[in-house]
C-alpha cells in the first residue's frame, strides 16, 4: 500500500495554535466543514513524523471533559486520513487505543440496535442499527497488519467511526434503516436480523 505522505495544509492544520491543546472537531452544521465530513479519507503512513502530534491532540478532543466521547476519526478534525481512535469497552480498564488505516473485512448477519450520537452532529441521537460482530483489519503503529474479531458495543463504535473514513455520518444510516424491514430475533433483546429467520 502506497501512503501519500501528508500535505502542506494538513501538516498546517496539526502544527496550528496550541499543540498541547486538543484540535478543533468540525460540525456538520458548517457548510465548509460539513463539505470535509463528508470526503473519503486516504491511508497514512505509520511511519509519518507527524502521526504522533495528530493522534495525540485527536485523543484530547475524544477526551474533553466538556464534551467527551467514545471514539474519533480524523476527518472529524479536518484531516482526511484513515485515523481513528476508539475506546474498548472490551478490554479491562476500557483504554482508548487508536488505530490507522482500518477495515470492515466482514459483518455478521445479527445486528444490535443502541443509540448512538456523534461529535461532529450536535444535539442529535438516534438509534442505528450495527453488525454485533465484525472483523477488523488495521495497520499497528509498527505498521505491521493486524486483524481481530470485535463484538458487541465495541464493535458499533469501529463502525461509527470506520463509516467517518468513507465520509458516511450516523444520520445516513439512520436513513437508510427506514427504507428497509428488520426482524426482531425474540421480544427480550434488542437484535435483529434484516432477513426474517425461517421456521425450521
Amino acid at each position: 500500500m502506497i501512503n501519500p505522505p501528508l500535505t502542506d495544509a494538513e501538516r498546517q492544520l496539526i502544527l496550528a495554535e496550541d499543540t498541547a491543546q486538543a484540535m478543533r472537531v468540525l460540525q456538520d452544521t458548517v457548510v465548509a466543514e460539513r463539505q470535509i465530513l463528508r470526503m473519503p479519507s486516504v491511508a497514512i503512513d505509520p511511519g509519518e513524523e507527524l502521526l504522533p502530534l495528530l493522534a495525540r491532540r485527536m485523543y484530547l478532543a475524544v477526551t474533553d471533559p466538556a464534551r467527551p466521547g467514545v471514539g474519533i476519526a480524523a476527518p472529524q478534525v479536518g484531516i482526511n486520513r484513515n485515523l481513528i481512535w476508539v475506546q474498548r469497552f472490551d478490554k479491562p480498564g476500557e483504554p482508548f487505543e487508536y488505530y490507522l488505516n482500518p477495515v470492515i473485512t466482514w459483518q455478521s448477519d445479527l445486528l444490535r440496535k443502541g443509540q448512538e450520537g456523534c461529535l461532529s452532529i450536535p444535539d442529535t441521537v438516534g438509534d442505528v442499527l450495527r453488525h454485533y460482530t465484525i472483523r477488523l483489519s488495521y495497520q499497528a503503529p509498527s505498521g505491521k497488519w493486524q486483524e481481530e474479531l470485535v463484538e458487541g458495543f465495541t464493535a458499533v463504535i469501529f463502525q461509527h467511526e470506520t463509516d467517518h473514513l468513507l465520509g458516511v455520518l450516523f444520520t445516513d444510516r439512520l436513513a437508510e434503516q427506514e427504507a428497509k424491514t428488520f426482524s426482531m430475533i425474540n421480544d427480550e433483546v434488542q437484535l435483529y436480523l434484516e432477513k426474517r429467520l425461517k421456521k425450521q
